[in-house]
């Protein structure tokens, strides 16, 4: 079965930008996809530095960078990789 990780940024820059919200996560994940997902917390993923990957907050989900990162759109990037 294929797990994909899902990293949030909690850095300064990500934290003021909203990743405070993203501690709900695991709770927000759609039970169908929770044995599918590992989250992990970052103190900073460093995309705040690159203006190529958006805006704060960042996510990386499986190895694809997400700016402007919010519950729903985690998940529905997970619906699609885990097709």
């Amino acid at each position: 079965m294929k797990i994909i990780t899902v990293k949030v940024c909690l850095g300064t820059t990500c934290h003021l930008m909203g990743s405070s919200h993203l501690q709900t996560l695991e709770q927000d994940i759609p039970e169908h996809l929770r044995d599918r997902v590992a989250i992990t917390w970052s103190r900073c993923l460093g995309y705040c530095k690159d203006e190529n990957h958006g805006k704060a907050p960042y996510v990386l989900v499986g190895n694809e960078v997400m700016g402007e990162a919010t519950v729903f759109g985690i998940v529905e990037k997970l619906e699609l990789l885990l097709k």
